[in-house]
């Protein structure tokens, strides 16, 4: 793997790195280092846009595969039904331009085949009106801000209201920031799910809804000081020692800390990481241990019945937590969470917007995604003196599952790895030696500034 580019001593280095036995190794290579490189497969997926951004050079064909797609796509799939075959994607490129005196955008393809000439030193630049995008806004100074601004093209669909954004409005831009939202999905067991960006003014309220977890590790990383999880099995497991416990379907515990056992392996003891429960009988408890390694399944059994905000569920809950809307936001002509019979709310995450109001009506404003609306703007003047308070109106966003994986992602990639969970023991003392490694390595994970411009 190919990491960065630095010199050291004064020569051009590669950082490299190589995964052999699940453990990682770096060194550095020279520029100048002569042999036949290939690039290697890898398992990730990949949205078309990653794939444009990222993985095509200009004028290279890329060879895909698709991935999970036959449920999701309408009557329009140019593709056979049970295609599974490669693709090769090659980029068309096309060109923008204004033409004289004009605001609208034309688009030239690169098939047409014309002649052209440069004539910008014989040209007058003010024959050309300067049109903006959403991001040449965004990299504007904040002195700059408030300007006037008109619309000049805004991408159908955008769930603004469209008195605010269509051609020819003229709008005022108030400012830029940073704001939070938390990423939420719709619970489905089936594709596609719907995405959502929750902003923490939302003012609907939310009801708790049962988490499940496929192992016994994924309880140890839920449980909380908060109050006690209690759990249900829904898989029975057979434990491989007598000093562990067995579990059979219907099963419930109290989930309490982890700690250290021995058990006898094959003759040897070993020392084993276990979950401490207490399972509950009809009148009584017993203590139970669960190996972190069990694969089971647990749903969680919910005595809460208190309704929170999204900001309380976030200061006071780890996420993922599942939720349901139990009281819709009143503020919101059509609040879509509403309906939804239940939510995770994933992450929370900080991202770019822009501060927009109607210059008819400079106090009601609309935040607007930088990265997500691509609106394109001539500037008209500055604003003279901005009105001394604005009612902001946030939107939850629905964004697709494009937009979804291309926002985890950017998120994951100022996080570590996540820890694996533990293996069963081994009397082969380098299995035992691996096991430990990744237990050590859940400790202290440091916490993502996740913010992105």
């Amino acid at each position: 793997m190919l990491n960065s580019v630095e010199e050291i001593n004064g020569e051009k280095m590669v950082n490299c790195g190589v995964l052999r036995d699940h453990q990682n190794h770096s060194f550095t290579l020279p520029l100048s280092q002569e042999g036949e490189f290939y690039e290697c497969e890898d398992e990730h997926i990949y949205t078309l846009k990653e794939i444009v951004q990222w993985k095509i050079p200009k004028n290279r064909s890329r060879t895909v595969k698709l991935t999970d797609f036959s449920d999701k796509w309408d009557l329009t799939n140019p593709f056979p039904k049970g295609f599974h075959g490669s693709l090769i994607l090659k980029p068309v490129y096309e060109i923008q331009g204004v033409m004289k005196y004009r605001k609208d955008i034309v688009r030239i393809l690169p098939s047409l085949d014309v002649e052209v000439k440069d004539i910008t030193d014989s040209c007058d630049a003010n024959w050309f009106l300067e049109l903006l995008t959403t991001q040449d806004l965004f990299e504007m100074t904040g002195k700059e801000f408030p300007i006037v601004a008109e619309v000049i093209e805004v991408p159908q669909g955008n769930q603004l209201p469209r008195s605010i954004l269509q051609p020819g409005k003229t709008i005022v831009i108030h400012k830029k920031y940073q704001a939070s939202r938390i990423l939420t999905s719709e619970i489905r067991s089936n594709f596609p799910k719907r995405h959502f960006l929750i902003p923490t003014s939302y003012k609907g309220k939310f009801k708790r809804r049962p988490r499940e977890f496929p192992t016994a590790y994924d309880l140890e990383i839920a449980k909380s000081e908060k109050e006690p999880l209690h759990v249900v099995a829904t898989k029975a497991f057979h434990p491989p020692h007598d000093e562990l416990s067995s579990v059979s379907v219907g099963d419930q515990f109290l989930v309490h800390h982890s700690q250290t056992t021995e058990v006898l392996c094959e003759g040897i003891r070993k020392v084993v990481k276990v979950l401490t429960c207490e399972k509950i009988l009809t009148k009584s408890y017993e203590a139970a241990l669960l190996p972190l390694y069990m694969e089971g399944g647990f749903v969680e059994v919910i005595h809460d019945k208190k309704q929170y905000q999204i900001s309380e569920l976030c200061a006071q809950f780890r996420l993922p937590f599942n939720v349901k809307v139990s009281v819709r936001d009143l503020s919101i002509e059509e609040d879509i969470l509403a309906a939804i019979p239940g939510l995770q709310l994933e992450e929370a995450i900080t991202d770019s917007y822009l501060l927009i109001s109607d210059f008819a009506n400079p106090r009601e404003c609309w935040e607007i995604p930088v990265g997500r609306l691509n609106m394109t703007v001539q500037l008209v003047s500055n604003l003279s003196r901005e009105p001394g308070s604005f009612l902001v109106r946030t939107l939850v966003e629905e964004i697709t599952e494009e937009q979804y994986y291309m926002m985890r992602r950017y998120e994951s990639s100022f996080l570590h790895p996540p820890p694996r969970p533990p293996k069963r023991p081994s009397v082969e003392e380098t299995k035992l030696t691996l096991l430990n490694l990744a237990e050590e390595r859940t400790v202290a994970l440091p916490k993502s500034p996740k913010v992105r411009l």
